[in-house]
Order: C-alpha cells, then structure tokens, then sequence
C-alpha cells in the first residue's frame, strides 16, 4: 500500500476570513513578495537565487495559487489586497517588513507603503506595473522599445499583433509574449506558459473603479522615508524603463537600475545580475 502524505503550505487568514498561503525559499531576514497576474506565486520561483542571501516570503494572493477564492470578489481591487499584506505582516509578527513587488503586484505594494509608510524597511518593485501612481504607458513608447527587437526571428508577427492590441482591433496576447524575455528560447516558453494566470474575475477586477487613487498614493510615497529600489529590464515593453524611471521620482530615496538585455522577469535573463543589484539593496 502506498502512502501519500500532503503538506499544507503555510496560510493565514486574512480580515474578511479569506485563507491566504504562502511559500518560503532560503533563510535570514525576511523578504515579503508580492507576485504580479494576478497569477499563482510560482512564477517567481526563488527569483533567481536571491533565497541565497534573504528569506523570501511570497504570497498567493486571494483566488490564485493555493489561496482561498474569496466570497466577496471585489476584494480582488488592488487596494484591498493592501489589507492582506497587512495580514501577512502581522501573522509572521515582523515590526517594519522588507516589500518586493513584481510587475502588477508593485500597485499593492506601493498603496501598502503609502498607506502604511512607518512599516516599511525597504520597498523594491521589480518590473513594476504603475497604475497606482497613474504613471501612462503610451503605445508609441511601447513600439519604440519593440523595434529595437527588429532583428530578432519572431519580431514580424509579435510587432503585428502588438500593433492589433495598441490599436485595439484585437490581437493575440500570447504572440507579444517573446518582447517580455531577454531571450525568447524554451525556458522562456515554459515559464510564459506556467506563469499565464488562471482566474480571469482576478485579473478583471484587480484593477476595478476604485482600485486607484494615483493622488493619494503619490502623496503617500513622497512622505515615505524608507528607501526605495525600481528594477526595469532594458527590453520590457510592459514596464518600460522611462515609465519607471518617471515613477522612481516620486520617492524621495529612490535607486534606479536598468537591467541590461533583460524583459519583464529579469531574474530569468541574467540571474548574477539581477540578484547581485537586488541583494546589494536589500542588505
């Protein structure tokens, strides 16, 4: 007789009752994450071997991963996951926390540092998405930044069906998927296709009216004493260098790194590189 045994990952409970779940990777100081999509954490992985040097906590949030689907989904709106965040922090019993944010999960976590700018340590947003401070991606950024990937084999079909989804006429998603890697090769393809979110009432109301106070967000940041690091991959046309960099000036102590030859999950396109400025930050 074989003998299966399950282990339950490490949850919480979060306000409203929602069971939430996390991973951890590595050991030391703690490192709260907050993984993009909305899409299961595992994506993330250990972010390229950043384990190495701190505790990396990275949350499943609410209806993804080994989360709980919440009865109320309209707490999926980015400015109700802030109040997880919070759950967690209290849970692991930290005082200040050290935030990591990727891509859309940096909207949470910039409204949780401005909302709650006394418990932050260090704030990194890695590839971050920028809809909280109302910083606008235009489409012609985005085709400036494509073309420089001309040279590139899958460059004629990924330019026209960006172009279709700039447009709005349509397009498909998936085809856009070789501009957010450094190198659109099999290990790209794999984490594209493990990485696509599976809850779409997720994804539609995570950035629902309401979600967003660019306002009041940006004024929270400008009183944010806490250090801030924004990470954009040279090539990533979902977070563009020059949008973050627009955005890396509303903190009053910010560093700005652009990653050279990487796309929006820079710990995939050069791992030394990425862990090296990350860790170098986080101390």
């Amino acid at each position: 007789m074989t003998v299966r045994i399950r282990v339950m990952p490490p949850a919480f409970t979060a306000t409203d009752g929602t069971r939430l779940a996390y991973r951890t990777h590595g050991s030391g100081e703690p490192v709260l994450c907050i993984p993009g999509g909305p899409a299961d954490s595992a994506y993330l992985g250990d972010l390229g071997g950043l384990s190495v040097h701190r505790r990396l906590i990275v949350l499943d949030l609410r209806g993804t991963g080994r989360s709980a689907v919440p009865r109320d989904t309209s707490s999926y709106r980015s400015d109700r996951l802030v109040e997880d965040i919070e759950a967690l922090r209290e849970h692991l019993g930290l005082g200040r926390i050290d935030l990591l944010g990727h891509s859309a999960g940096a909207n949470p976590a910039m409204q949780y540092a401005a909302r709650y700018p006394d418990r932050i340590g260090r704030l990194a947003l890695i590839a971050p998405g920028t809809r909280a401070v109302g910083t606008v991606v235009t489409g012609d950024t985005r085709r400036e930044l494509a073309r420089r990937r001309a040279h590139e084999p899958w460059f004629p079909a990924a330019f026209a069906a960006l172009e279709d989804l700039i447009d709005g006429t349509g397009g498909d998603s998936d085809a856009i998927a070789p501009f957010f890697y450094g190198r659109w090769d099999a290990e790209a393809r794999r984490h594209h296709a493990a990485g696509r979110p599976d809850n779409p009432e997720a994804v539609a109301r995570f950035g629902a009216e309401g979600a967003f106070d660019p306002e009041a967000t940006r004024t929270g940041l400008a009183a944010l004493r806490a250090p801030a690091l924004l990470l954009a991959g040279e090539f990533d046309l979902n977070s563009p260098p020059r949008a973050v960099a627009e955005c890396a000036e509303l903190f009053p102590d910010a560093t700005l790194v652009v990653q050279p030859g990487a796309g929006h999950y820079p710990w995939l396109d050069d791992a030394g590189r990425f862990v090296a400025a990350t860790a170098a930050f986080l101390g």
